[in-house]
Parts: C-alpha cells; structure tokens; sequence
C-alpha cells in the first residue's frame, strides 16, 4: 500500500510515533495502526494525509 509507505517514511524521517500521527492528521491515534492491519483509506483519506506530509515537510524545510 503506496500511503503507508509514504506515512512510514515520514515517520521515520521526522521522529512522529505512529499514534502522534494519527492523532494530528485524523483525530485518531489508531489511524496508522489499523493501516498497518490492511486497512484500505478512501481517496479522501489519501488526499488528507499527502497534503499533510507535504505541508510538514515544506514547514521543516524552511524552519517554520
């Protein structure tokens, strides 16, 4: 699955615990964990989370 690779990889790179993640993004601390157990995100869902990686990474970038 192309978005939890994504989300493990930003994970790694930014030090996030896996629940912290979820919370941020979804409300849910379990978000990453039922992606790990198979669980398949709409399309909505995908979008949320590329945008706020993407935003993440752009805020780290720059040192905002």
């Amino acid at each position: 699955m192309y978005l939890l690779s994504m989300i493990e990889r930003y994970l790694r790179e930014s030090g996030t615990t896996a629940s912290r993640f979820g919370r941020e993004v979804m409300g849910d601390p379990g978000f990453v964990a039922t992606l790990r157990r198979g669980r398949e995100p709409r399309d909505g869902t995908v979008r949320r989370v590329q945008a706020y990686i993407v935003r993440a990474r752009q805020s780290a970038a720059t040192g905002r």
